[in-house]
């Protein structure tokens, strides 16, 4: 059976205090509706449908940055959910298969549960998720009959017996496709808020004799963000769960509460990560690799065996292959470092290629923006840089080439050869002891005018 995702993101989030849509908001380095956008993938969906509304086209941008072929739909009024999963329609409009609603402000459900949801769809009309929750507080109730869901009610509209129940509606629901936008319109706006809820065609959808169920999940995946308190604390979680799966998987963190992955971090198993590291978007560690602390890491990729760090920056674009270190106080953008290379103390590597067992010397600078365009540097096997150079790209050296310390290099340098380029030393006898006098006398001066 087909899948289609519907995606409600067209709140403001009021309590966030922003002017930024509250999906928008970013967990783990990523927006809150890329995470539910990822957990749906796991059901390979035909369709995706975004539901916008505040700054609709910002969510559009960032729903297609995530999957092109997302649609994107406007709600240009909120009157509840049942109304914006409506907007749906059209864009499913030829469209045979199931659907299922996500929020795009909760972002932990797991694959996991989406797959039990699709697979308990193939004995019953509708699928809920719902959760057993420590304190139920006003979420509405699902009163179940053995496996049969029989109504949601609100708590508003709960009897003490029913408020009495923890198990709670998350407000996810699977369905065919045709059948949930029939019981959609269906849905009247009764009610104090005069909102069209989905919660209403559970009973709707009994009266016409179908079968509903719901399938159960952790309260901690239910969890929904509504102000910056809980976005801080879901990114607490997300870190909490993503970190103890690392070390389940055979990843050592010798201090997990200071180590910041993001979304998409991956980490290879007997990996070192020190404390004090910060992941950003794009990096893959391989196994035995070893990162070193206070290091930031984002859009790269780390091979076996190599060491990053303590005190290192890699950018997007950096590419390390197996034994690479990269010291203290360096940067890599844009640059692949093949097997062995070494760049240890102090210096800066930006759009440039390396050759396998070169030593890159401590302060050495690729000069690589003219103020306009960026040039690369390429640099042999077996070079040795010595420290305080300058390459002033674009320009290459030869395998097994030298440069000597505090050159600035603006040519291209033959394999084998020791390129130099150096003011020639001028030593002055006794001169440095008559300028200290002379400066003194000037700071006294400066001093005694300024009495």
């Amino acid at each position: 059976m087909s899948i289609a995702l519907i995606i409600l993101a067209a709140g403001k989030g009021t309590r966030m205090e922003s002017d930024l849509p509250k999906v928008l908001h970013p967990i783990a380095q990523a927006p809150m509706l890329w995470h539910a956008m990822r957990a749906g993938q796991v059901l390979e969906p035909s369709a995706t449908v975004v539901v916008a509304g505040h700054e609709a086209e910002a969510v559009k941008a960032a729903a297609q940055d995530f999957d092109p072929d997302a649609q994107v739909v406007i709600q240009a009024e909120q009157l509840g959910t049942a109304h914006a999963v409506a907007r749906a329609r059209p864009a499913l409009s030829d469209f045979d298969g199931d659907a299922l609603v996500l929020y795009g402000d909760t972002p932990f459900i797991r694959p996991e549960t989406l797959q039990a949801m699709a697979e308990a769809r193939r004995t019953h009309d509708i699928v809920v998720l719902g959760f057993d929750a420590a304190d139920p507080g006003r979420y509405g109730r699902l009163v179940m009959q053995d496996d049969t869901l029989e109504r949601i009610v609100e708590f508003k509209d709960a009897t003490d017996e029913e408020r009495a129940i923890t198990f709670c509606n998350s407000g996810v629901i699977a369905a065919e496709a045709k059948t949930l936008f029939d019981l959609v319109d269906a849905v009247g706006n009764e009610n104090a808020a005069q909102e069209y809820y989905l919660t209403d065609i559970i009973a709707i959808a009994r009266d016409r004799g179908l079968t509903a169920t719901a399938v159960r999940c952790d309260e901690t995946e239910t969890l929904g963000v509504n102000s910056r308190a809980e976005l801080a604390g879901a990114e607490a979680a997300f870190q909490a769960r993503a970190r103890s799966a690392l070390m389940e998987n055979g990843v050592t963190l010798q201090a997990p509460d200071t180590v910041f992955l993001a979304w998409d971090t991956v980490i290879g198993r007997d990996a070192m990560l020190e404390p004090n590291i910060v992941f950003g978007p794009g990096v893959t560690i391989e196994t035995g690799a070893r990162i070193r602390s206070f290091s930031h890491i984002e859009g790269a990729h780390v091979s076996r065996g190599a060491i990053v760090g303590p005190f290192a920056r890699l950018r997007p674009g950096a590419e390390l292959a197996e034994d690479v270190h990269v010291g203290n106080f360096c940067e890599i953008k844009n640059a692949r470092l093949d097997e062995g290379v070494k760049v240890n103390h102090l210096s800066y590597v930006g759009d440039a290629e390396i050759g396998e067992r070169t030593n890159v010397g401590a302060g050495t600078i690729t000069c690589n923006y003219d103020g306009v365009f960026k040039h690369r540097t390429v640099i042999g096997k077996r070079a040795f840089i010595g420290s305080n150079t300058m390459l002033v790209a674009p320009v290459s050296l030869g395998d097994g080439a030298m440069t000597g310390s505090g050159s600035t290099i603006t040519e291209d340098v033959p394999a084998g050869a020791l390129a130099l380029s150096r003011v020639k030393q001028s030593n002055r006898p006794g001169l440095a002891a008559k300028m200290f006098e002379m400066l003194k006398a000037k700071k006294a001066k400066q001093d005694k005018e300024a009495k």
